[in-house]
């Protein structure tokens, strides 16, 4: 994303290399930490960091991979970005990160908490997978000399389409199909986790105190993760989740009308991204 939106305004693809290279190592410093945060064992069927290395290295990777990301940002200068605006980049760069730790605050401040609304959910995603997709698309901009009217509408793409994003995630978490997703069938009720079907079944469900019944258990077995689904089912909560991920998407489209491209080259990158996006509407993995 950041190099297309970078394309789209006109700029080059080794001018926002730096850029998509600290982004990357954001993401990735964030998961190192996170995995010790969640006391995680795997990722993506991989034994974590920490796990394998102990805890001290764990904590010490991440650090360094901090920094990495943010030396990567300071290569902008070579790729020919003008230094005024590599600086307003690496400020904005380090306001994400800086947001991102809000969200995982938020994040860890919830779990056990039975009570949170619909508007504490979008706040906490909003603040993880929605601003780093924000600034992925809105940095990318700003590398590449756009406008403040596109430079905003790439940044408000790419929150909407995170926060549909992580919400489409929430709903493969209990419904995705095990041979496509790579994770057991309703994966995120076995382990308890708070996403918007749950929040919504909890707020509106008949029978709601079944769920929290489930949640505050130390460990959920196979009985009481179809007694969940039932609940959510008969709630409506997965075809409200879709709704309103469907909802962020046309969100997310309705931005990307907002931005002016530069050039066949710009409108090239532009529909990629637009592609990109109605793909990723109702995925399946």
């Amino acid at each position: 994303l950041a190099l297309l939106a970078c394309r789209v305004v006109g700029g080059s693809v080794e001018q926002a290399l730096p850029l998509a290279a600290g982004i990357q190592l954001l993401h990735d410093f964030s998961l190192i930490h996170d995995d010790i945060e969640d006391n995680s064992d795997t990722r993506r069927g991989r034994t974590t960091v920490w796990k394998q290395w102990g805890l001290a290295q764990g904590i010490n990777a991440g650090d360094g991979m901090f920094v990495v990301a943010h030396l990567a940002l300071h290569r902008m200068a070579e790729a020919g970005v003008p230094a005024p605006v590599a600086l307003e980049v690496l400020r904005r760069f380090d306001q994400t990160i800086l947001t991102i730790c809000e969200g995982q605050y938020l994040d860890l401040s919830y779990e056990g908490r039975l009570d949170i609304g619909e508007d504490d959910y979008l706040t906490m995603i909003g603040r993880k997978t929605a601003a780093l997709i924000a600034a992925s698309a809105g940095l990318g901009a700003i590398v590449g000399g756009a406008s403040q009217e596109s430079a905003k509408a790439l940044f408000d793409f790419g929150q909407s389409l995170g926060l549909a994003f992580q919400i489409q995630d929430d709903l493969l978490g209990i419904w995705g199909d095990p041979e496509v997703t790579g994770k057991p069938r309703a994966a995120d009720l076995y382990r308890r986790k708070l996403s918007l079907p749950v929040v919504h079944a909890l707020r509106h469900a008949d029978d709601r105190d079944v769920l929290a019944r489930i949640y505050r258990q130390d460990e959920v077995g196979d009985a009481d993760a179809g007694a969940a689904l039932a609940v959510l089912d008969k709630a409506g909560s997965r075809g409200y989740t879709a709704g309103v991920a469907e909802r962020y998407y046309r969100e997310a489209l309705a931005a990307l009308r907002q931005v002016r491209p530069s050039g066949q080259a710009g409108e090239r990158a532009l529909g990629t991204i637009h592609s990109i996006t109605e793909g990723l509407l109702g995925r399946e993995a």
